[in-house]
């Protein structure tokens, strides 16, 4: 066909022949959009009066991206995710649901030797890995080291854990906590009788 553009309700739109665009994926785009900000707001218990003015946009240009209906332009879109303090990646990202539960068993779960490390939680977080380690009485760990300049945290849960970094023995106790660098030969131990449950978080260097 020639002529003007026309758009049709979940067809493409036609300039010449050519497809110019797809209406249904505008319209995804634009849910996933008003989704993400609804939600966004509602978490940081903020009216849309009060996001608006942080956001230095007009309530009802707020209100109108909260219903999907809204195509905005990339400096508003900026603006929506400086008040909202997050990535403009964030806002146009496939919704995730509001509570979600993983029964044990389904998050990952390695063994190395006799002690069980299991990652604590489903999503990743860019630079930090946090993992739960149970050793049964007598295992023995050793640790990996990472990329110079990593921090890592090892908190003892239940038990008593003997860690090994920089040359130097720590005993743990439940609830006892220990920092040291991870880009170093480092090892677990439980030196009990009964199993002993500890917390590794890792926070990785930036390059």
């Amino acid at each position: 066909m020639t002529g003007p553009a026309r758009k049709v309700a979940g067809s493409p739109i036609y300039w010449n022949g050519a497809i110019l665009s797809t209406m249904a994926a505008d319209d995804e785009a634009a849910a996933r959009l008003g989704q993400n900000v609804r939600q966004l707001r509602a978490a940081r218990g903020l009216t849309q009066a009060q996001i608006a003015r942080r956001a230095g946009l007009p309530r009802a240009t707020w209100a109108n991206l909260e219903t999907g209906a809204a195509n905005p332009t990339l400096a508003v879109l900026a603006r929506v995710a400086d008040a909202l303090q997050v990535t403009i990646e964030e806002l146009i990202s496939t919704p995730r649901a509001a509570v979600q539960h993983y029964p044990r068993g389904t998050l990952p779960t390695r063994v190395r030797g006799a002690v069980e490390v299991r990652r604590l939680l489903p999503d990743a977080i860019p630079g930090m890995e946090i993992d739960r380690m149970e050793l049964p009485p007598r295992a023995r760990l050793v640790g990996v080291p990472h990329t110079p300049g990593t921090r890592e945290y090892f908190a003892c849960e239940t038990g008593e854990i003997e860690l090994v970094a920089a040359g130097e023995r720590w005993r743990l106790a439940t609830g006892d906590t220990v920092a040291f660098r991870g880009d170093q030969r480092h090892s677990y131990y439980n030196p009990g009788t009964s199993r002993a449950v500890g917390y590794s978080v890792v926070v990785l260097a930036r390059i």
